[in-house]
């Protein structure tokens, strides 16, 4: 009974610690130090939220740049990728039909040129980047759909320059763009 007790007093204490007051003190350290970390890096226009720096959304018009496609819908409630394995034939399916989408939209000069994320979700289903190669293949589809003349599509280039994020530590992973801070960009551009 006296050992029942002293584990039931430890795992009381034990759940008390690191169930509530480490992650009220942690929580508060971070939204001093990081505000707009902690606050899920929104991005507000006109007191509305737009969207996240954090996780990606669809945009489905033409005249924006498309982000890499999601398992989820974006969701980030259920967040994860499909699981299907490299031959699962609705894998194959969506790739293929991603692929044609995409040749469709952007008309690439060959079939093998489409970048490998505009045809596989990421593992969470929600990552906001695109390589800067997707989207210098999108430049010309975004800027005819937007009627910009060629001063226009030059500075659309270089929000893509300017946007353009440096591997992580400069040795993590590749370069890549925000899909929609481009977006926000390009909408800008008169």
């Amino acid at each position: 009974m006296k050992t029942i007790l002293v584990t039931l007093k430890a795992f009381l204490l034990l759940t008390l610690v690191t169930g509530v007051i480490y992650p009220v003190l942690i929580t508060g350290i971070v939204q001093l130090i990081f505000p707009e970390k902690a606050g899920g890096s929104l991005i507000i226009r006109d007191s509305i939220v737009i969207g996240s720096k954090l996780t990606g959304q669809e945009f489905s018009s033409p005249g924006y740049f498309s982000p890499r496609p999601s398992s989820n819908s974006y969701n980030p409630l259920p967040s994860g990728g499909s699981n299907f394995g490299p031959t699962n034939t609705k894998q194959l399916n969506q790739v293929d039909e991603r692929r044609k989408q995409f040749i469709y939209r952007n008309h690439p000069d060959t079939l093998k040129d489409v970048p490998s994320e505009m045809l596989f979700a990421s593992a969470s289903g929600l990552d906001p980047h695109i390589s800067r190669e997707s989207a210098m293949m999108q430049v010309d589809r975004v800027s005819q759909e937007r009627g910009f003349d060629d001063a226009q599509r030059q500075k659309l280039i270089q929000c893509i320059d300017n946007l353009t994020e440096a591997p992580q530590f400069l040795i993590l992973g590749e370069e890549r763009l925000n899909v929609l801070l481009l977006n926000l960009e390009t909408d800008k551009i008169k």
